[in-house]
């Protein structure tokens, strides 16, 4: 569970800035979202090829 601490004085809004931050920096969103729906391993595996071979290819267009 996340807790932000309101400084006295602080604005509500620059809190909730503060814990929106936090959240997105713990993962947790990406992990409900995986857990939302099943995808099959072939299916992931397949997605991180894909990604390597794209970041394979900009750091050869980097050295060209």
């Amino acid at each position: 569970m996340l807790k932000i601490p309101v400084k006295e004085g602080e604005n509500i809004e620059r809190a909730l800035k503060r814990y929106k931050r936090k959240f997105v920096k713990t993962t947790v969103k990406n992990q409900l979202q995986e857990r939302k729906q099943f995808t099959k391993p072939s299916v992931e595996r397949r997605a991180q090829i894909q990604k390597a071979q794209y970041v394979q290819g900009l750091k050869d267009q980097e050295n060209i």
